[in-house]
């Protein structure tokens, strides 16, 4: 018996049409994507508004910054109006489950 590291199955994630990203959804058809589309990425107001809070700060070593940036992280978890607001910043409306 191997003590090796089990791996998951690998899933394709591009399209057989040369390297197009694309998305599954489970009723089994593809959104395409574009190769780059940050004003669709909700993570990308979180970063700004990570970086934009992490700016004036200087911390003495790249421990301070990472647990500087986590405690910023977590504080935003319980503001759900200004993570909505990342959301509705895309122009994206997210369909209920």
């Amino acid at each position: 018996m191997s003590r090796g590291r089990l791996r998951p199955p690998k899933a394709r994630t591009w399209s057989p049409r040369g390297h197009t990203p694309c998305v599954t959804v489970r009723a089994g058809g593809f959104f395409r994507f574009p190769a780059y589309t940050p004003d669709l990425n909700p993570a990308e107001g979180v970063w700004a508004h990570l970086k934009n809070g992490l700016g004036s700060l200087a911390p003495c070593s790249l421990d301070e910054l990472a647990a500087l940036a986590r405690t910023r992280l977590k504080r935003m978890r319980y503001k759900p109006g200004l993570l909505d607001g990342f959301i509705a910043e895309t122009g994206l409306i997210p369909a209920p489950l």
